[in-house]
């Protein structure tokens, strides 16, 4: 790929918009990185982890019953919720540790909002014998209790952050603050493809196995590339890694699932790509909700990975290229999908995958029989039983 340039740009999107102290930390993280990537070591070490930690290839799954519930295009989906942890984050996780390590940094510190990055940062952490530190809301910390267990459990210490809305913006923010205080032997690890360069870049490349699996999954399976990916979009670092490696392959539409909250139209959703100005968040340029005055607006969402204002600057590319189109679903058709995939095929997703769902039912009975679709499942519905029960009606 050509994207990003030298200066982490991808046209007008990204960059390094921080201030003087970190400029030394993210100029040695990309050294380090680019080193990396030419070691055959860290590539065997990576390796490893993946088939003997991690538990990859996940599954590309026929989901059958859904497929006919639907009627039209086949559906499959990605099963990255059969992966250690839970959600595709673990991906994206053991590879910045192994930097970490390359870089004898000895404390990893994170932001969460569903609570799955902060778990697998912590697992990371626990691993490789590091201190971690936990950076999330306290409306997020109430909502995804059962990952604020698993990360004390793992040994990572919990900030809870009470600034602002309490959730995603918030604890990120947070995070970037005890960095620039602590840089000297602590590693970052966002957890997303947002952030200052080279973040974008290298957990787009972390999370890529995903797509480079399934592209080879599906030749196997149906002979051919798919028709079009779904995948949600919150910062966007499922959907990257699904979508990336299918960059040049103009035959195969891709489609990002942002939330829409209660609609669009009410102001009360998470969907910069829909709804967004271009602005600077969290050290790069994007879509970013914005009220009149500048000023970041606060979101919604049901599901707390997708409750962020901005999005990762590969994917406004994307929307400004059109390579792929942005769609945005509400909090009542999500929990509608996570029933439905629940109840049709057995698999609880997560409540953000849970969007992407829904958007390729819709798309699907569009389709045509012949057709494909492969759906990234980034993460499973262990963490959103409590949100979907009371949601739902089923609490007595």
């Amino acid at each position: 790929m050509t994207q990003p340039d030298i200066n982490g740009h991808f046209d007008v999107f990204g960059g390094q918009y921080v201030i003087e102290t970190l400029m030394p930390a993210l100029k040695q993280l990309d050294a380090e990185y680019e080193k990396a990537m030419k070691s055959p070591k860290f590539h065997r070490q990576l390796q490893r982890y993946h088939s003997t930690y991690i538990g990859r290839p996940t599954p590309l799954y026929f989901a059958g019953r859904l497929t006919k519930a639907v009627g039209g295009a086949r559906i499959y989906l990605k099963r990255e919720d059969l992966t250690h942890t839970g959600a595709h984050k673990i991906n994206n996780t053991i590879g910045q540790g192994l930097l970490a390590l390359a870089m004898k940094k000895k404390r990893l510190i994170a932001e969460t909002g569903a609570g799955q990055h902060g778990v697998a940062t912590a697992t990371a952490a626990a691993l490789m014998g590091l201190k971690c530190d936990v950076f999330m809301g306290a409306r997020d910390m109430e909502r995804q209790a059962l990952n604020v267990f698993r990360m004390r459990l793992l040994g990572a210490r919990v900030i809870k952050v009470e600034s602002g809305t309490q959730t995603l913006k918030d604890a990120t923010s947070a995070a970037i603050r005890d960095w620039i205080g602590s840089v000297k032997d602590t590693h970052y690890i966002i957890g997303s493809v947002v952030g200052p360069h080279p973040f974008p870049k290298i957990v787009r490349d972390f999370q890529s196995v995903i797509g480079h699996e399934a592209k080879f999954q599906v030749m196997v399976k149906e002979g051919r590339l798919p028709d079009l990916l779904v995948a949600c979009v919150g910062g966007g670092s499922n959907s990257m890694g699904l979508f990336h490696p299918f960059h040049y392959d103009d035959e195969v539409a891709m489609v990002g699932v942002e939330a829409a909250g209660l609609g669009i139209s009410t102001g009360h959703h998470g969907a910069p790509l829909a709804k967004g100005k271009i602005g600077t968040l969290h050290g790069s340029k994007s879509y970013v909700m914005l009220d009149k005055d500048g000023q970041v607006m606060e979101t919604h969402s049901i599901s707390a990975g997708l409750d962020y204002p901005g999005v990762g600057p590969e994917h406004a590319w994307y929307r400004d290229t059109g390579r792929a189109e942005y769609v945005a679903v509400t909090d009542k058709e999500a929990l509608a999908a996570f029933e439905k995939l629940s109840r049709l095929e057995g698999i609880i997703p997560a409540l953000e995958s849970a969007h992407a769902i829904a958007h390729a039912m819709k798309a699907a009975g569009k389709m045509k029989k012949n057709q494909v679709i492969i759906v990234c499942l980034s993460g499973r519905g262990d963490k959103d039983v409590t949100t979907a029960q009371r949601e739902l009606g089923y609490e007595e």
